[in-house]
C-alpha cells in the first residue's frame, strides 16, 4: 500500500522524520520530485512530493566493525544523492576518532571523549612508555586526530599494544574529584560499562571510525548538490573539513550550512514549478524494496553486513596499500553479488532483517566510493594514509576526487580546487613558518 504524505497530515513532519526510511529519491527530468519511503513500523509505502530535499543523514561508519556510530550510519543519504546522480567529493577521507573503548566487547568503539586528553590524560603502551613522545613530540596527546589514532595502532602492530588490543589512557593521575567533576560522563560510563574506575587507573582505548569528511557535493554558499533542488548538510556533505576534521567542528558545521541548506532549499521550491512523478519510478522503488521476502537465495543480510565490515575494518582502515584496496574492491563485487540475493522472513512490521537489506546496498555503494577514492590517491594527506605513499605529493593540493554515477557504474573524475584567497593563504603561510 502506497500513501502520500497528505494521508497522514502534513502537520506531523516529526513523526515523519522519526518513522520513515527513504529508499529512492524521485525525478522529474533532472531535478528532484520526492521521494520514496515506508514506515520502519509498519512496512507500509509512502511517497511524499517535494520541489526541495535536504540531506542530513550522517556518515557511513556501520560499514567498518569498530566505530563509534550508531545503528543508523549507514549511508544512505550519501546514496540515494549517488543514484540521483549528484557527485560525491573526498570519499577516502574516512576519520578514525583515537580513543574509542576496546574492553568488553560488548563496547567495542564507544567513543571516549577527546577531553580526557585535554584534562592531562596520558597515553601509554603495556611496557609503560609515553609513546607520544616518537610520534609527535611537540604536541603529544594533543596532537589531531589522525596523527593520534595512528600512533596507537602502530603500537598495537608492532606488539606494544595492551591486553584487548588498544592503548593505556589515563588521568588517574589528576585527584579523583577533580576527574568527577571534570569527566563526569566518562567516569560514569567505565564505571558502568568495564567497570574500572579511571580516578583510580587508566582505561583501555583504540582507534573506532568516527566521522566521514568526504561526501555529497554542494554549493558552499548553498549547499545545493549538483542535482537541483536536492541539498546536504552536515556529515553527508563535502568540502568544509578537508582531509581531517577538527574535534568539536560538527556541530558549527551543521548549525551554519544546515541553516544554509534551509534556506535555498525554500527560495528553490518558492520559485520552482511542481514537479511531476512518474508511478513507473514508484513502482521499481516497490519491487526492489520486496525482493528480500521473494528471493529465492540463503544468503542472511546480518552475514553479509558482517563481512562488508571485516573487509573495510582489515582493508580500508587507518593504514593502506595498494594491494589491500584492490583486494578490497574485488571482495565487495563479491559482496554486491551475495547483497542481490539476501532474503528475510517474516511479515513487514518492524523487520530488522529487511531494514539492514536496504541498508546494505548504501553501505556497499558508498564503501565501493571510499576504496576506488582510496586507491586514487597515490599519497598520505589528513585522515588518507597509504602506507606505499608516506609522503604527501604536491600535485593532489590542486585537485580531488568526484565520484559520479555514469551508465549504470561507478565512475571517478578528478577535478581542479579553486585558488584559496589571498588573506586566507596568507594566514596558512605565516602558521608554517
Amino acid at each position: 500500500m502506497i500513501r502520500t504524505l497528505q494521508d497522514r497530515g502534513v502537520q506531523q513532519g516529526i513523526d515523519v522524520y522519526m518513522e520513515c526510511t527513504v529508499t529512492r529519491l524521485l525525478m522529474d527530468g533532472g531535478r528532484v520530485a520526492g521521494a520514496f519511503a515506508y514506515w520502519r513500523e509498519n512496512g507500509r509505502f509512502i511517497v511524499f512530493k517535494a520541489k526541495s530535499i535536504v540531506i542530513a543523514t550522517g556518515g557511513i561508519g556501520k560499514a567498518w566493525r569498530v566505530t563509534s556510530n550508531s545503528w543508523e550510519y549507514t549511508g544512505d543519504g550519501m546514496a540515494l544523492a549517488y543514484e540521483a546522480g549528484a557527485e560525491l567529493m573526498d570519499m577516502e577521507f574516512v576519520q578514525f576518532h583515537p580513543t574509542g573503548m576496546v574492553w568488553p566487547p560488548g563496547v567495542q568503539g564507544i567513543l571516549v571523549t577527546e577531553a580526557v586528553r585535554g584534562e592531562g590524560g596520558i597515553l601509554r603502551n603495556k611496557v609503560g612508555e609515553r609513546f607520544m613522545e616518537k610520534y609527535d613530540p611537540k604536541r603529544m596527546e594533543l596532537s589531531t586526530r589522525d596523527v593520534v589514532a595512528r600512533s596507537i595502532y602502530t603500537e598495537v602492530k608492532e606488539g606494544r599494544g595492551t591486553e584487548h588490543g588498544g592503548a593505556y589512557l589515563d588521568i588517574s593521575h589528576k585527584p579523583a574529584e577533580y576527574v568527577k567533576k571534570k569527566l563526569p560522563s566518562m567516569y560514569h560510563q567505565f564505571k558502568e560499562l568495564a567497570d574500572v574506575d579511571i580516578t583510580k587507573g587508566p582505561m583501555e582505548v583504540g582507534p573506532t571510525c568516527h566521522y566521514m569528511m568526504g561526501g555529497i557535493r554542494v554549493d558552499a554558499e548553498t549547499a545545493q548538490s549538483t542535482v537541483p533542488g536536492l541539498f546536504a548538510a552536515g556529515e553527508a556533505a563535502a568540502g568544509l573539513h578537508g582531509a581531517n576534521r577538527l574535534g568539536g567542528n560538527s556541530l558549527s558545521d551543521l548549525l551554519v550550512f544546515g541553516r544554509r541548506a534551509g534556506l535555498a532549499a525554500a527560495q528553490h521550491a518558492k520559485r520552482s514549478s511542481t514537479p511531476s512523478i512518474d508511478n513507473a519510478q514508484i513502482e521499481q522503488a516497490e519491487k526492489e524494496l520486496l525482493a528480500p521476502f521473494s528471493n529465492s537465495g540463503s544468503e542472511s543480510p546480518y552475514a553479509v553486513h558482517r563481512d562488508l565490515q571485516e573487509v573495510m575494518q582489515n582493508l580500508v582502515g587507518i593504514f593502506r596499500t595498494d594491494e589491500d584496496l584492490k583486494k578490497a574492491l574485488a571482495e565487495l563485487v563479491k559482496l554486491k553479488s551475495r547483497a542481490a540475493k539476501v532474503s528475510v522472513e517474516g511479515s513487514r512490521l518492524f523487520n530488522p532483517g529487511w531494514h539492514l537489506s536496504f541498508d546494505l546496498k548504501a553501505m556497499l555503494t558508498v564503501s565501493e566510493a571510499v576504496t576506488y577514492s582510496a586507491l586514487a590517491r597515490t599519497e598520505s594527506r589528513g585522515a588518507h594514509s597509504r602506507i606505499d605513499h608516506p609522503s604527501v605529493d604536491s600535485a593532489w593540493e590542486k585537485k580531488r576526487n568526484v565520484i559520479v554515477r555514469e551508465s549504470g557504474g561507478m565512475s571517478r573524475r578528478e577535478v581542479p580546487i579553486k585558488p584559496m584567497p589571498k588573506e586566507l593563504q596568507e594566514i596558512l603561510d605565516e602558521d608554517k613558518v
